[in-house]
């Protein structure tokens, strides 16, 4: 069982589920600093939650939202993300290498200086995010689309982007 500063993580997300949902006995879920390593997640709600710096590595988060959430700074390494809503989720700086993002909506999402090496983004939409300063090297990026982006200072050393789509690139 995972528990963080003393709670449940079950009992944190139901509440949180709850907060999301404009239920009484809400509250949104703060799991800043946790070690999630391993978590079944798949499916939640975690839209706003806060986990700037959390442990992630090798989480099952498939088909989860976490539009608007914090995961700045956050250990996503070998973690599952595939179609993951991440609208508007800051990952700043957050280490994402040899995760799978296929089918992932990235809109307007930050990932300024976050780490993707050998990262797999097949079929990912990146518009209007953040990527200055990101490292995709080795990433699998076919049929990802970029769109309405700013690509500077991004590094794609061994990147596959066969059929992606690059366009309206912005600069700054």
């Amino acid at each position: 069982m995972i528990r963080h500063k003393g709670k449940k993580l079950s009992d944190i997300l139901d509440a949180h589920e709850k907060f999301h949902k404009g239920h009484p006995g809400g509250e949104r879920a703060d799991l800043s600093g946790a070690n999630l390593s391993r978590a079944d997640l798949r499916k939640r709600d975690l839209t706003g939650a806060k986990l700037s710096g959390c442990t992630l590595q090798e989480a099952d988060l498939r088909g989860s939202k976490l539009s608007f959430a914090d995961l700045s700074g956050a250990n996503l390494r070998r973690a599952d993300l595939r179609s993951c809503d991440f609208t508007e989720t800051n990952l700043e700086g957050a280490d994402l290498s040899g995760a799978d993002l296929s089918g992932t909506e990235l809109f307007r999402g930050n990932l300024r200086s976050a780490k993707l090496n050998g990262t797999i983004l097949r079929g990912t939409v990146l518009r209007e995010a953040n990527l200055r300063g990101a490292d995709f090297s080795g990433s699998d990026l076919a049929l990802a689309s970029f769109r309405e982006i700013d690509l500077t200072d991004v590094k794609m050393d061994g990147a596959q982007l066969k059929d992606a789509v690059v366009r309206d690139i912005r600069k700054p």
